[in-house]
């Protein structure tokens, strides 16, 4: 990872996490509370889990609220990130209505509270906005290609609407405003049952079961590794630009000039059949690659072009595929050892 000179994030703040027991969410909480900061977790644990954060729990700085975000809620916070939504199609499909309502009535009830209490506020956005694209990379630019009414809309879209919330704040309220892209990211915490593509495969790995590819295995993806991703949220959180910098009157409501959006990834491709391979290899699995039909609107080809990360936010992913695998594996088969203990 580049070095990278932070603006503010150092001053102490009071930091909001909706979502905060989900897999990223929880990686963030954790990086903030040692970083110095007061964080507030919130989660209504649809997704999200609470052994994600046990750890946390009694940390004088740390503090734990169950609460749905689609209700409003009144917190005095410097910061927030929006992370709160299902995030992997199994989850986001099991209650589209939901999942929109988490989307669109979260988005408006964070940005309120970012109004009355002057926060600065992050909504955590995907590449899924892009749909099955027609450009390679993605850039910010590209304004996508979606079907609005598939059964992947109620997040594609619903994501879509949050980020024209956002924007709309920016324009017609003054909320200072991030945007963030997230490509795949993968690491410990993930769910088990998650229904993404390394946390499915290593569990078929490690459990010697045949491991399911849709369609050949020659559609891409572009994984990031947790600490990376996280690494580039506070970044980007934390950016002003200069003239913002020089101007700073931190007793006063302030715009950071740069609202995004940003992508968020790793801009090194690989297919669905090579990542399975390598887990295959490095768990020591027996498993057999099946093949499948691939979903419908599952997209093709996916990969970040990240040029605005690296301009405004120094950033880019330093974990190598190899070595994230290794410890993602090292989480699974752990949690797989401590099942196997607890069920005698």
């Amino acid at each position: 990872m580049k070095e990278y000179t932070y603006h503010t994030y150092r001053i102490p703040k009071r930091i909001l996490v909706t979502g905060g027991a989900g897999f990223i969410g929880s990686h963030l909480c954790e990086r903030l509370i040692n970083d110095g900061h007061e964080v507030i977790c919130l989660d209504n644990y649809f997704t999200g889990k609470k052994t994600n954060i046990a750890h946390l729990m009694g940390h004088p700085r740390f503090e734990l609220l169950r609460h749905d975000i689609t209700q409003p809620i009144l917190l005095e916070v410097d910061w927030i990130f929006n992370l709160a939504c299902p995030a992997s199609p199994v989850h986001y499909q099991y209650n589209p209505v939901k999942t929109i309502k988490v989307n669109v009535l979260g988005a408006l009830n964070v940005l309120g509270l970012a109004k009355r209490v002057r926060a600065r506020v992050m909504q955590a956005s995907t590449s899924e906005i892009y749909g099955d694209p027609d450009i390679h990379p993605q850039h910010e630019e590209y304004w996508g290609n979606v079907n609005p009414i598939g059964k992947r809309s109620c997040y594609d879209e619903g994501k879509r609407v949050a980020e024209t919330l956002f924007f709309d704040y920016l324009r017609q309220n003054k909320v200072d405003i991030k945007v963030v892209r997230i490509f795949n990211t993968y690491g410990p915490k993930m769910r088990h049952d998650d229904g993404r593509v390394i946390s499915n495969f290593i569990i078929q790995a490690l459990h010697d079961r045949p491991i399911t590819i849709y369609g050949d295995g020659s559609q891409t993806r572009s994984f990031c590794y947790i600490d990376d991703m996280v690494e580039g949220m506070i970044r980007m959180m934390d950016y002003e630009t200069g003239e913002m910098k020089r101007e700073r009157d931190y007793t006063k409501p302030h715009l950071s000039g740069f609202p995004g959006p940003i992508n968020l990834g790793n801009p090194e491709e690989t297919t669905i059949l090579s990542i399975a391979q390598k887990i295959i290899e490095k768990s020591a699995s027996r498993s057999e690659i099946i093949y499948e039909t691939l979903p419908e609107d599952d997209p093709k080809r996916r990969r970040p072009d990240i040029t605005k990360a690296e301009t405004y936010l120094n950033w880019r992913p330093s974990v190598p595929l190899e070595e994230g695998l290794e410890k993602t594996i090292a989480y699974f088969k752990k949690a797989k050892e401590e099942m196997t203990l607890d069920g005698e």
